[in-house]
């Protein structure tokens, strides 16, 4: 939050878009970036973004008794018409809320948005990364046998600013509210509507309390360490965003989304499975070995993965790191562990089917190698878990995985609006 005079050192962006000033003298800053297919002309998806926002500042600034201003961006241009989720915003949206710096940045695209379950949505909004997304391809669809309505269509306009209004009220934490017709009850497109319902009562004493608690802290850490620290201070004071945001994520499950990953993993296990040099290694391993060796490369390969695909946010390395950006990195880094524990359960259910249903039971009880002819269940256990911790490694090293396919199955963001 800053101050209007513009003493706190930000460089006002060269638009804005629309202002309200608050009681309190104090004020949000949004960011409003414009994010248009190609072939498609900019202007117009600009003057939509900056008439919703012109339409909801005077709501979000009597609900949260502060002032707000929102800035209009330059437009991005896509590389396709492809549907999106909002994760693959994420980049450009963080990049500019450093720049800015914005409190929070909202996306509005022409492109179709999809959610995490594959279901077309016209917004959703992310409360941890603090960026909100707004698609016009399910504002102007209508009824079959009817032409698509334009951006300049009454219905769209102040649909498009009580989804606004809507999204920035999930990013500031309201819920929704379905015993109401007011601004948080569930969205859906009304083609009578021609004003942006109020907050009631109970969501605006909630935005007059976090009012204080919406401009977000900023850190010029010195050094690696210093970024490390701020990233795990950030988290410690909000582990419940990061927790609700990484069980929403299915991260083990991501693995069978990802074959490339998958493959490279399982393929080196199937040969190392039948290699004799592997059974002597794991059946002379001990537990503790075993379990901290798996623990190791669990983290090695989520690090490599985060390092070397360069998924962090931004992308572009900057001074200044806001702490909702490094929310965000700290669930991408926890995402890729659970993705590689799920990875690695995957490659020791298979190894352990080789081992209990393809391999001769007495087999390796025949062995010169081993003292004890007796093979046990712990023994096929913590040698599968051996050859897994490897196809783990190799996985990470030699999946080819793209930075794209793992950022659009983050669950940063709900299911809808």
């Amino acid at each position: 939050m800053t101050t209007n005079s513009g003493s706190d050192g930000r460089e006002e962006p060269a638009l804005v878009a629309a202002e309200c000033e608050g009681a309190t003298g104090r004020r949000v800053d949004v960011g409003l970036l414009v994010a248009h297919a190609p072939g498609a002309e900019p202007d117009g998806l600009r003057s939509f973004a900056s008439r919703a926002a012109a339409d909801a500042v005077d709501e979000l600034a009597t609900a949260t008794d502060v002032g707000w201003r929102f800035h209009l961006e330059d437009p991005a241009r896509l590389p396709d018409h492809d549907r999106r989720r909002p994760s693959e915003f994420l980049d450009r949206a963080t990049h500019r809320m450093v720049e800015g710096p914005y409190d929070l940045v909202v996306v509005v695209t022409d492109v179709p948005l999809v959610s995490s379950r594959e279901r077309f949505v016209p917004g959703l909004a992310s409360p941890l990364s603090r960026v909100a997304v707004v698609s016009t391809d399910r504002l102007r669809s209508a009824p079959r046998g009817r032409p698509r309505r334009g951006l300049d269509d009454e219905a769209v306009r102040w649909n498009a600013a009580t989804l606004l209004v809507h999204l920035v009220g999930h990013v500031l934490g309201a819920r929704h509210r379905d015993a109401d017709d007011g601004v948080m009850s569930r969205f859906r497109f009304d083609p009578d509507r021609r004003s942006v319902p109020a907050f009631d009562a109970d969501v605006e004493r909630y935005l007059h309390r976090v009012a204080d608690e919406i401009p977000a802290t900023e850190a010029t850490p010195r050094g690696p360490l210093g970024r490390l620290a701020f990233h795990a201070k950030s988290a410690v004071r909000n582990p419940g965003q990061v927790l609700q945001a990484l069980g929403n994520s299915r991260a083990p499950l991501l693995p069978l989304s990802l074959p490339k990953l998958s493959t490279a993993a399982v393929a080196p296990t199937l040969v190392i499975v039948f290699s004799a040099e592997s059974w002597d290694v794991g059946f002379h391993m001990s537990n503790a070995t075993a379990a901290l060796f798996a623990c190791v490369s669990v983290l090695v390969a989520a690090l490599y993965l985060l390092f070397v695909q360069n998924l962090s946010f931004p992308r572009k390395r900057h001074r200044v790191v806001t702490e909702h950006t490094a929310l965000v990195n700290v669930t991408v880094f926890l995402v890729l562990v659970g993705a590689m524990v799920g990875l690695f359960a995957l490659v020791w259910g298979i190894i352990l089917v080789i081992e209990l249903l393809v391999f001769p039971p007495n087999l390796m009880s025949n062995w010169p190698s081993l003292e004890d002819p007796a093979v046990g269940f712990v023994d096929l256990v913590r040698t599968g878990a051996f050859i897994s911790t490897v196809g783990v490694l190799s996985g990470a090293l030699a999946g080819g995985l793209e930075s794209r396919t793992i950022v659009s199955h983050l669950a940063l963001f709900p299911d809808e609006p």
